[in-house]
């Protein structure tokens, strides 16, 4: 089953007069369980790539697929429902709330979809153990170091 699917995705930016192709025709398609890296020098789209496929950014034309649906058919509000459902990102640098504990910047998504906190104690217990910060589970971002 597809989980990703591209058809001649393309994105463009203007820059002034000039028209910049970040994307030319990406066909991709990601089956469900595998893994995929996307590779190339700077500048060549892989992060607009990946804005798109997150529901990010839209594209310019093209489809962009998951799990079947068309992003470019829905509304804002679905992709935003998708993406907090089914998207996680893994940013370069970190993206966390610099006034929210660990523990709280984790179970972050979990509480913005509504779900009880006390059902993912254990889960959140064992993540935390799993990345070696079940001691620094109350410390704010500032408080841990760039690998932390």
């Amino acid at each position: 089953m597809k989980v990703i699917q591209t058809e001649h995705l393309v994105k463009q930016y203007v820059l002034g007069k000039h028209v910049v192709n970040a994307l030319d025709g990406v066909n991709l398609e990601v089956e469900h369980g595998e893994f995929v890296g996307i590779m190339g020098p700077s500048g060549s789209g892989k992060s607009t790539l990946l804005h798109l496929l997150g529901g990010l950014d839209g594209p310019t034309s093209g489809n962009i697929l998951l799990d079947g649906q068309n992003l470019s058919h829905l509304t804002d509000l679905q992709i935003t429902y998708i993406r907090r459902r089914n998207v996680g990102f893994v940013f370069q640098f970190f993206n966390l709330l610099p006034t929210l504990s660990a523990e709280e910047n984790i179970l972050l998504p979990l509480i913005i979809d509504g779900k009880n906190r006390k059902e993912y104690e254990g889960r959140l217990s064992e993540i935390l153990k799993r990345v070696g910060l079940e001691d620094r589970r109350h410390h704010r971002p500032d408080q841990l170091s760039g690998g932390e």
